[in-house]
């Protein structure tokens, strides 16, 4: 394929949805111009069964660039996800190989939304093919190009030192090996959301230090409303690529006000100019529940078709503005980060905590607007959500 060089094109991949570029915005620009055929990669750890909105973030992007020319590859980390990205607050579980196998079976498939795999396009790769044959002199060697205090520049490194909580050794190998990625491959660039930053760019040092080449990191931003809420498994209104048409218009629908804008940049096609007028209309005081419905169709687009969105909002209208929900719901006022258990005990609409746990066991409690059943006895109200309770009772939670 000919590499496009068009400056309008080129600009829109550098800043639509991105949130950082390293070394620096007119470093890859300069390089997209010149007409090199360049590579780039996006990593994804099967950590589960199935890809998500927050994936597809990444994805727009690598098929932005594959559109321009360009060689992308999508890299499966069967090995990293058997260490485990570290988290925050404790050390991950370990998965098995088998685990990791199982959750990745559908991520080409689902890919191939995005991204070109047949003759000449995206390349699909696994990283135990090189991790899994590193002997300790390996290891050894990788292990001298980062130093501890380098490692203790990651947030949650140094926020679990700080507080004196353990973090093994393991946990500092998982960047590196991670980063090691980019030497085998021998790309020029990585994608990933900016919560991968840390991993991405001690990818971009061994790079330097390894084979003396700059490497170009992008970053993307996280889907989240403007208090920094993020759509994912904890708010139950994460949006998987299995999901029909159906489900995924009714959690698109339960997300925050401030998740419009960033879901129709991040998660759409349309165009920028589009992105501006649906800005307009809501600083202009347009019902945000009308510009989410065109956002719930936008995204449903992408992965079925205009009849299937259009199909998805008349079911939605008709089961819950005309009938789904109430008109007047209970409304419980509450602070951040309340557990939904002592909420619903406190203001007593279940009996008891043994009674609420029944509840969960038996799928009869839900997010109201989505549907999706909220499986977690110990599930934290972090914004404002409208919950079923049973077959009939509703409370309007609000932060």
């Amino acid at each position: 394929m000919k590499i496009n060089t068009d400056p309008k094109k080129i600009e829109h991949f550098l800043t639509r949805g991105v949130e950082n570029i390293f070394p620096n915005k007119d470093f890859l620009k300069k390089q997209l111009l010149s007409g090199k055929k360049l590579k780039m990669y996006l990593g994804f750890d099967p950590t589960g069964p199935t890809l998500h909105l927050g994936h597809a973030v990444q994805l727009i992007k690598l098929k932005e660039f594959q559109e321009l020319g360009h060689q992308v590859i999508l890299l499966i980390g069967d090995f990293t996800a058997m260490i485990g990205d570290p988290d925050k607050l404790s050390v991950r579980k370990p998965l098995t190989k088998s685990e990791v196998l199982n959750n990745c079976r559908l991520y080409k498939k689902q890919s191939s939304r995005f991204i070109n795999f047949g003759f000449g396009g995206a390349r699909l790769v696994y990283n135990s093919k090189w991790l899994s044959k590193m002997n300790f002199n390996d290891i050894l060697t990788l292990t001298s190009k980062m130093t501890v205090q380098q490692m203790l520049e990651r947030d949650m490194f140094k926020k679990r030192f700080d507080e004196k909580r353990p973090v093994y050794i393991h946990e500092f190998l998982y960047p590196l090996m991670q980063g090691y990625d980019s030497v085998v491959l021998d790309v020029d660039g990585e994608i990933g959301g900016n919560d991968q930053t840390f991993n991405m760019l001690a990818g971009r040092n061994l790079m330097k230090e390894m084979v003396n080449k700059e490497k170009f990191v992008l970053t993307t931003k996280l889907l989240e409303d403007n208090s920094g809420i993020k759509m994912g498994k904890t708010m139950g209104n994460m949006v998987s690529m299995l999901e029909d048409e159906y489900q995924m218009f009714g959690k698109v629908m339960s997300w925050t006000d401030g998740m419009i804008l960033p879901g129709f940049e991040l998660c759409t096609y349309v165009s920028d100019e589009d992105l501006e007028k649906y800005k307009k209309n809501l600083e202009s005081g347009v019902n945000p529940r009308d510009i989410k419905i065109i956002l719930a169709k936008e995204i449903i687009k992408v992965y079925y078709n205009q009849e299937k969105a259009d199909n998805a909002e008349k079911n939605f209208i008709e089961t819950f503005q005309k009938g789904g929900l109430p008109e007047n719901i209970e409304e419980i006022k509450t602070e951040n980060g309340k557990s939904l258990i002592e909420l619903l005990v406190e203001k007593k609409i279940v009996a008891s905590k043994t009674d609420f746990r029944r509840l969960i066991t038996e799928n009869a409690v839900s997010n109201a607007v989505s549907g999706e059943k909220i499986t977690d006895p110990n599930f934290k109200i972090l914004t404002d959500i409208t919950i079923k309770v049973g077959k009939k009772r509703f409370v309007k939670i609000t932060i």
